[in-house]
């Protein structure tokens, strides 16, 4: 703070007229040039004055900087500075004159506190000077100053828009934090790349000591925006928010701050902890509870972000075990069913990071039945992203007998995942794949989804994601137990020509391993019928030449299809 216009101590001062700011500083510079030598004669407080005599020469060394700049009479900010300046040099000419008296009798403790008052004051106002000659505004018209930058804007002049913008933030008045707040958020609204020139030319430290509880209203509230759009628009601008401090003090408005503000908050929340080094902070400021408990009771936005800032920090297995302890489990399997859509996508993905972390949190989401839940969010959910978390959840907690026996049991189950692996993205398929050759279906249930073979054998050609075609030729091994499946797909012509194109030892595009274990799986039983479609198809041919490289497999599905009778005859047919 500057000096108050009366002190207990010092003789109270008249408002001084209104001047130029070049009268304002000549005035200055006189005051300064006659009370340096006075304080040389001081011998009283001699260690506290000679700090004193540091701040004013300081000072001295900056005003004579400060007329050097080319337009620093224009800028508004000096018209509230140097009357400061003038008024606090006057109580350092009246210490100076009292410490220079004999006759002068003052305590000795309240002199100390005077002095070192006007220390802090000096520190204050020599700290804004130099922020001001820094931020290189002095050295432009005013003209230029605080016009926001047009999309054709240089990055100097946006980098000088961005200093000007942090100068008035720090030194001017209510007035010029606001309007300067305002403009703040506007550059970072329209323009997402500014907000990597804000983190590295603005004092994002000082922004982020505006979202102290202290602060006035309106410029807490814009604080916090400005916060929240930094940590979401840009790497760089989240690492450095993080870096200045900011995840304490949201936090704090998060427990205790008004809705609006919580919701904003905890979006900056959500952004800083999407990297996964900076989770542990969260545990460290107390802010698991608080978390949960803003997923309980906050506004839909606001749970939205809660919920996704706790579905970060679930990746740390510190913080997993504080998230049970904080009863977070409960509230997680609330919102997959009855929040937002929002919600629910980022509750699905925590299940499925917690189920899939150990068999202890798997213990504990069965306990709160989760499959349950789990089973009918996938069928009321139409966001592909939402059904693959809570496949991924399903597929971790089929690890678990109880839900395996549930699971395999359920037909209205099967009958999903098969329909997604008929119409679902590549991911959806790859799960549902997954969880197909996984379960214990009855054959009953396989013959109710055969219709989902044509899909899993052009699954089996997808080189992407991995392990793709492994899931799809496992899954559709395991649907071929049925002999109606087997039938089912020698017949369909486009199927038979994927697996023979996929048999062939030139292409090199799937491992052979899968289409040999396929055509295995058709001849189990021996079927004439089948046999003879393989062998029309050219499936003879290739497993012979597979068979002749040695190829895995291939010479027992030869065996199978040829048969010791008839091998002879279906020799002379594939030559033929």
């Amino acid at each position: 703070m500057y000096p108050p216009s009366t002190n207990p101590t010092l003789p109270p001062l008249k408002e001084p007229p209104a001047e130029t700011p070049a009268e304002a500083l000549d005035k200055i510079t006189r005051l300064l040039t006659s009370l340096l030598p006075s304080t040389l004669s001081i011998t009283s407080f001699t260690s506290r004055w000679q700090v004193l005599r540091s701040k004013l020469a300081s000072l001295k060394s900056m005003l004579s900087e400060l007329s050097d700049s080319a337009h620093w009479s224009d800028n508004l900010l000096l018209q509230s500075l140097l009357p400061n300046v003038f008024s606090t040099l006057q109580r350092v000419q009246t210490l100076c004159q009292q410490c220079s008296d004999p006759s002068f009798t003052p305590g000795k403790l309240l002199m100390q506190s005077d002095l070192d008052m006007c220390t802090g004051w000096l520190s204050k106002l020599i700290h804004d000077l130099d922020l001001l000659l820094r931020s290189g505004v002095l050295r432009q018209s005013n003209a230029i100053v605080l016009s926001h930058p047009s999309v054709n804007s240089s990055k100097e002049d946006l980098s000088l828009f961005v200093k000007d913008l942090f100068t008035r933030l720090q030194i001017g008045g209510t007035e010029f934090k606001k309007k300067a707040l305002d403009s703040l958020v506007q550059l970072l609204s329209e323009d997402e790349k500014s907000a990597g020139l804000v983190a590295k030319d603005g004092e994002v430290s000082y922004l982020v000591s505006l979202l102290d509880m202290n602060a006035n209203t309106f410029i807490r509230e814009q604080a916090v925006l400005a916060v929240s759009m930094l940590a979401s628009n840009s790497d760089q601008s989240r690492k450095c928010v993080f870096e200045e401090g900011a995840l304490g003090p949201l936090l704090r408005i998060i427990e205790s701050g008004s809705m609006p503000l919580k919701e904003k908050a905890a979006m900056a929340v959500e952004c800083i902890t999407l990297d996964a080094e900076n989770a542990w902070a969260v545990s460290a400021y107390g802010g698991v509870s608080i978390l949960v408990e803003l997923c309980k009771s906050g506004s839909s936005v606001a749970q939205s972000h809660a919920i996704g800032a706790v579905r970060n920090v679930s990746t740390n297995e510190d913080i997993r075990l504080a998230l049970a302890d904080e009863g977070a489990i409960p509230v997680l399997l609330q919102l997959l069913v009855s929040g937002t859509a929002s919600a629910q996508e980022k509750a699905a993905n925590c299940v499925a990071i917690l189920a899939s972390s150990s068999e202890h949190f798997r213990n504990l989401l069965l306990q709160e039945k989760s499959l349950h839940r789990l089973l009918h969010c996938l069928h009321a959910s139409s966001s592909s992203d939402t059904l693959e978390h809570i496949l991924r959840a399903i597929y971790s907690l089929s690890g678990m007998d109880s839900a395996f026996r549930m699971l395999s049991a359920s037909t209205t189950f099967i009958v999903q995942i098969a329909d997604l692996i008929k119409h679902g993205n590549v991911m959806l398929q790859h799960i549902s794949a997954s969880l197909l050759a996984k379960l214990s279906i009855s054959e009953g249930n396989k013959r109710a989804i055969s219709g989902c073979m044509g899909s899993l054998v052009k699954l089996m050609e997808s080189a992407k994601p991995d392990g793709l075609q492994e899931v799809a030729a496992n899954a559709l091994v395991s649907l071929l137990a049925v002999r109606s499946n087997r039938k089912d797909l020698v017949k369909d012509e486009k199927c038979l020509m994927r697996l023979v194109q996929m048999l062939d030892p030139r292409n090199d595009f799937v491992s052979k391993k899968f289409p040999i274990a396929v055509v295995a799986a058709i001849m189990a039983s021996g079927s004439q019928g089948c046999r003879k479609r393989l062998v029309a198809a050219g499936v003879y041919g290739h497993l012979q030449k597979l068979a002749e490289m040695e190829v895995i497999g291939a010479k027992k599905a030869l065996q199978r299809l040829s048969g010791n009778r008839l091998k002879s005859i279906f020799s002379m047919t594939w030559r033929e």
